[in-house]
């Protein structure tokens, strides 16, 4: 058996340990330890890294009884090391995961509203909450979760078997059986909990909410907390800096702003996509007169730089319905053929799956008409594909 050392210290970030036994772990290696400070990837909270002696510990496993340090190089059994905790990730973690706790509790006091689940990751975390809850209610509970920081209550360990544990009022009953540990913040929180917390809420520093959603008939809160809480300060600050320069108005004019572009640009949209369409048979004719005059004036192929998938159909429909032809129509990643119901050669449908299987992307369609997209060729080996193609069909 590993003894935790961490349970009983979370802020222990170096510490003396002999390996007692060494394995394979899906092709890497892993060792046990008599006792260790390294955290398992649990509860939601991700794992330690750091150093055994010399060597990186990359990943910790709970293995049950024992805990599991995934190496970038071997160690011996019997081999005595001195393990070291990557000092930054633990207080992270130990930030989040605490404010963790006080924000569902928050949630819990004020709106008897579960966290059903939580997920700490590398930039964010997120709790989904039992029902949906009201922006306001939401800043309401938020607004309590730092009263309890701001006071700097104490964040105390204790250890209580199953049923003294619910006795005392967790939060949220425990599945486990056996002896629990229980993380408290005075007067606030009781919860079943192995992770690894601060000592007092004052070093949680901030807890705020950054995004929500609903989810399965819940809520899901983005958060951050601490050292995370002011580099996405930093973040919001730098976008909206750059959102006003780039705008010219004051932050509280930029969502009316970048409606009136949105409305705007939609509007564009729409006039240049009337004016392809008024363009479309103008454009169908020249390049009619430029196959005529070509050594192949069966075939249209032709890139058309800023046209849409919406307008090279346009032009598509008016060159096969004022001539027999096969139209090849490219603009950026997207290509649309055409084929004249009485043109002999390969369906429309055919010549873009030859293009998907050699250049990528999706697409379909029928005998007379396909389009398809992504495609990762340039626009004009795209064409010269398709006159390859129609050049090698029997006549």
């Amino acid at each position: 058996m590993t003894e935790r050392l961490y349970y009983t210290d979370a802020g222990l970030l170096a510490f003396d340990a002999t390996v007692v036994e060494a394995r394979d772990l899906d092709g890497r290696q892993a060792v046990v330890l008599d006792r260790t400070a390294f955290y398992p990837t649990s509860g939601g909270q991700p794992h330690d890294t750091g150093r055994l002696g010399e060597v990186r510990v990359v990943d910790v496993v709970d293995d049950g009884d024992r805990i599991l340090h995934v190496l970038e190089s071997s160690l011996e059994i019997g081999a005595a090391v001195r393990g070291a905790i990557d000092p930054a990730r633990r207080v992270d973690h130990r930030q989040q995961h605490t404010g963790q706790h006080v924000l569902s509790a928050a949630f819990d006091r004020m709106f008897s509203n579960r966290t059903v689940s939580f997920h700490l990751g590398t930039e964010i975390s997120t709790i989904d909450l039992a029902r949906v809850l009201s922006a306001e209610d939401v800043e309401r509970a938020v607004d309590e979760a730092n009263r309890i920081v701001w006071e700097d209550r104490a964040v105390t360990v204790r250890f209580a078997d199953a049923a003294e544990a619910q006795a005392m009022g967790l939060r949220k009953e425990s599945a486990r059986e056996g002896r629990l540990r229980l993380v408290e913040v005075t007067d606030f929180d009781l919860s079943a909990c192995g992770g690894t917390h601060v000592d007092r809420t004052g070093t949680i520093g901030l807890i705020a909410v950054t995004a929500t959603e609903k989810v399965k008939g819940g809520l899901r809160l983005t958060f951050v907390c601490g050292g995370r809480a002011l580099r996405s300060l930093r973040g919001f600050r730098d976008a909206v800096a750059g959102s006003v320069r780039v705008l010219s108005v004051v932050p509280a004019e930029l969502p009316a702003a970048i409606q009136k572009l949105q409305a705007d640009a939609k509007g564009l949209r729409k006039h240049a996509a009337g004016l392809q369409l008024a363009l479309a048979v103008h454009e169908a004719e020249r390049l009619l007169g430029v196959a005529a005059a070509s050594a192949s004036p069966g075939v249209v192929g032709v890139v058309l730089d800023g046209w849409d998938a919406a307008g090279l159909k346009a032009v598509g429909s008016a060159l096969i319905a004022r001539a027999p032809v096969v139209g090849v129509l490219v603009a950026g990643s997207a290509v649309v053929v055409v084929t004249h119901a009485s043109t002999s050669g390969p369906r429309a449908a055919d010549v873009v799956q030859h293009l998907t299987s050699r250049f990528g992307g999706k697409g379909g369609g029928t005998g007379e008409l396909a389009q398809a997209g992504g495609l990762t060729g340039s626009p004009h080996e795209i064409v010269a594909a398709t006159f390859d193609l129609i050049s090698r069909q029997p006549a």
